[in-house]
């Protein structure tokens, strides 16, 4: 399968270029360790200072310094070519939504892709869910670290399992324990054949409900673009509070991460000085 590759830029300066090259690195192997064993699709996460260094061919995932105010402007959307692209807010958490973006942009790039199972709306039948890979465990006490960054958790196909099995994967982390299961924080998106409309399982209340959507008119969007603008998650917009227990752990981990680096560094310049002494 030809890969996809994938572009993370900042627009803000907010975030330094090391900063930016190391969450792209955290999610460079996030898609190749994680993502591809799992969904068998190919990927690389690269780092761009500016828009105009990525080449043609990518698909950009940008981080905006401020989007709080455009309702529906977060998530993913096409370009004018029909081309993925995705827009995050920046935050302490920033990296947590960037890999939700770029984890479902491996998995539907063009945010379309529907699977069949049977309903969680018990009067409804068979439906059509819509593939959102981080939504229904997308609160940050389910994300993990990767090189001390904090990365999103997402589901594998089995998700969509007629039965549970209690040996199966459902999420790469495990905190998703039964298919199409809807972790708090979380939500899963269907199309009903039978009524015409689009259903959610909204867990981001203490009691999870169900919602009606409703008939969608995407106008030249993806059914994802258009069901995001429909679906806030303040997580995913403003950021994790900075006290969050996950976010100050992801934190720590980092902190390590940053520490284990400038010995492995002020090694190699050490045998670099071994290998090139002055003349």
């Amino acid at each position: 399968m030809f890969p996809r590759f994938l572009a993370l830029v900042s627009e803000t300066n907010k975030i330094s270029n090391a900063e930016l090259a190391n969450v792209a690195a955290a999610l460079n192997k996030q898609a190749t360790r994680d993502v591809t064993p799992h969904w068998g699709v190919q990927a690389t996460v690269d780092a761009f200072v500016n828009l105009e260094d990525v080449p043609p061919g990518y698909w950009p995932i940008i981080v905006l310094e401020d989007i709080t105010g455009t309702p529906g402007a977060a998530g993913q959307h096409l370009d004018s070519n029909g081309q993925p692209l995705a827009l995050v807010q920046h935050s302490d958490s920033w990296s947590l939504t960037a890999s939700h973006e770029a984890v479902e942009m491996m998995v539907d790039p063009f945010g379309n892709r529907l699977i069949a199972g049977p309903s969680l709306k018990g009067d409804q039948g068979r439906v059509e869910y819509l593939t959102e890979v981080s939504d229904p465990s997308t609160a940050p006490e389910y994300g993990y670290t990767v090189n001390g960054i904090l990365m999103s958790d997402f589901y594998t196909p089995r998700f969509f399992d007629p039965k549970p099995d209690p040996q199966v994967q459902y999420s790469y982390t495990g905190a998703i324990t039964a298919p199409r299961q809807v972790l708090p924080g979380g939500y899963i998106t269907w199309f009903d054949p039978e009524s015409g409309h689009w259903w959610q399982l909204d867990h981001r209340e203490p009691e999870p409900k169900f919602r009606d959507c409703g008939e969608l008119k995407p106008n030249g969007q993806s059914i994802r673009s258009t069901i995001d603008s429909m679906t806030e998650v303040p997580e995913l917009i403003s950021g994790v509070d900075r006290d969050n227990p996950d976010l100050q752990a992801a934190i720590s981990a980092g902190q390590d991460n940053e520490r284990a680096a400038r010995r492995k560094a002020e090694a190699w310049r050490a045998r670099i000085a071994e290998l090139t002494p002055a003349s």
